[in-house]
């Protein structure tokens, strides 16, 4: 069966905290829906604020809409005003979208004390104005605001506000679980029994305040509704709405319905991380079917498992939904663990089984110092080619100075001095920079990239920092991750110390020895090209620290 879809990240998924787009932010976004395959994009209230009605004027000549239909969003007509002569109706049509979303009460509650009228007032203004834009020729779509807590109170009345819509022309009518409290089983009940009664679209609006909003909406399409809506990465006030990339997974894969077919599945994982970065939040790394650890696995008995069969752990296919499998690297791995990930790497050639078990102990010995090979891999590969490489020593950190001067305000200079031992010589550079690890890293650089031009092509994309055992004070160890890239990939190193700009160092230098092990791997000669730049005495004597 065909399922309609209708994204309200662009309005209902603007009401969470911490989530806003600007103009171009949404229109960028709608055009990636619309490429989805998404049914209806509502964009916005026209009649709440300037930036949704700049929207809409500015989607009448940018935005170019190939399958999904535009739509704006607003109230029933006020109490006082007569339908033609109501601000937020004008605001609707002025819009010029082919679709409009309304909101009705449909709580005996919210009419007796939010708007101060009678029932029949409150079918009169549901009514009036449906059939006023129907009038205008636009689709309608109702939604019915607080049904099911409206339905419990007072079931009749709640029915007659359906009626009233669908007579006066409504195209969709959305049951809405606006406070998010309803419990899966009595919402199948409840829209079973609006089926029963209703001819038409029937659709669900579900939010996520107990954690079931998914859940309510497939439960909804069980019963015999066809229309779903929901929020990318469920965005949307206080505990958010429905997954709608969630709901697509479910809906094609689970239940066999139609939404925006299979074969744009893939795009989900593209959509969702996208619309997380639009908004400035990180996305969720265990979020169902996109997230990065959707589809990861750590346990070395479920490794083992997978490598034969990923149907043993996983539910569905990932590449499916544009994801992929990943095996973590930590101190639950096991040999299956270690051998996927050399698989993956293309770098089993050369370890015999000895090798990959000293590797195996070696990382669960770093693990326990803090070393996170979920995510830097990076420290892995480097592990894997000292391995293979065990007489490409290069260089070692012999010591280092970083100094900060503060000129009063925000103005400081950090100012660092770094020694290496490159296979028995000693090599020495000083740099400056906005901050101790920028200075640390520029010292680096002129210690170590003229010697070792390879170097060069690696650029520093990301640095970050987190506390490990916070409870212990100033005396916390940290962790220091750092990303990398050159022209062919990325990736990320890790440094363990007390001291933050001592784990700093470590992560560095090995993103150094990672490059060029890599060369070595690769065949090529790596080798210092220029001489020393003080002699091993002078510097002993310049900075007073040994070898």
């Amino acid at each position: 069966m065909k399922i309609q879809t209708f994204d309200t990240t662009l309005r209902d998924g603007t009401q969470g905290e911490s989530v806003s787009f600007s103009v171009d932010d949404k229109l960028l976004i709608s055009q990636k829906l619309d490429e989805l395959g998404i049914d209806y994009i509502e964009g916005g209230w026209p009649g709440s604020n300037s930036r949704d009605k700049q929207f809409f004027e500015r989607a009448k000549t940018d935005l170019r809409l190939q399958h999904a239909k535009l739509t704006a969003f607003g109230s029933t007509r006020l109490v006082r005003n007569p339908v033609h002569e109501d601000p937020n109706v004008r605001e609707l049509l002025a819009a010029a979208t082919p679709v409009i979303s309304i909101f009705g009460k449909s709580w005996d509650l919210h009419t007796q004390y939010a708007l101060g009228i009678s029932e029949d007032e409150n079918l009169k203004i549901i009514s009036d104005t449906v059939a006023y834009l129907k009038s205008h020729g636009r689709e309608v779509v109702y939604d019915a605001e607080h049904f099911f807590d409206g339905y419990i109170a007072n079931a009749d009345f709640a029915l007659r506000t359906l009626e009233a819509a669908q007579k006066a022309g409504a195209d969709v009518l959305v049951l809405c679980d606006t406070n998010g409290g309803m419990l899966t089983a009595r919402l199948g009940e409840i829209v079973t029994e609006v089926r029963r009664r209703f001819e038409g679209v029937i659709g669900i609006h579900a939010h996520n305040d107990s954690d079931v909003a998914v859940a309510n909406t497939l439960m909804a399409v069980e019963c015999g509704a066809s229309h779903v809506q929901g929020t990318v990465n469920g965005y949307g006030e206080r505990c958010g709405n429905a997954n709608l990339i969630s709901v697509i997974a479910g809906l094609e894969l689970k239940m066999g319905h139609l939404t925006i077919g299979q074969e744009r599945l893939a795009k989900l994982s593209d959509i969702a991380r996208l619309v997380s970065d639009r908004a400035n939040l990180p996305m969720r790394t265990d979020q169902p079917f996109v997230g990065k650890s959707a589809f990861a696995h750590k346990g070395g008995m479920h490794v083992s498992a997978v490598m034969k069969n990923s149907a043993t752990y996983e539910h569905v296919v990932p590449e499916l939904i544009g994801n992929r499998q990943r095996v973590l690297l930590s101190d639950l791995s096991g040999r299956s663990n270690v051998k996927f990930k050399l698989e993956h790497y293309n770098l089993a050639e050369g370890l015999d089984e000895a090798a990959r078990k000293r590797l195996l102990t070696r990382i669960k010995e770093l693990e326990l110092e803090g070393y996170d090979f979920e995510v830097a891999e990076g420290n892995f590969e480097l592990l894997v080619l000292q391995e293979r490489y065990p007489e490409k020593k290069f260089f070692s950190l012999v010591g280092f100075d970083v100094s900060t001067k503060a000129y009063g305000g925000d103005r400081s200079e950090a100012v660092a001095s770094i020694i290496v031992n490159d296979q028995g010589h000693l090599r020495a550079a000083t740099g400056t920079g906005q901050g101790p690890f920028d200075a640390l890293h520029n010292a680096l650089r002129r210690c170590i990239a003229g010697h070792y031009p390879r170097f060069d092509r690696v650029k520093l994309q990301d640095y970050k920092v987190r506390v490990l055992d916070g409870n212990k004070g100033t005396a916390a160890k940290v962790r220091v991750l750092v990303e990398w890239a050159d022209e062919e990939r990325n990736w990320t190193t890790v440094g363990i110390s007390h001291d933050v700009i001592q784990a700093s160092a470590h992560a560095m230098l090995d993103a150094i020895r990672l490059e060029l092990l890599r060369a070595a791997a690769q065949g090529e000669t790596v080798e210092a090209l220029l001489p020393d730049n003080m002699h091993d005495q002078q510097l002993h004597e310049a900075y007073g620290w040994g070898v």
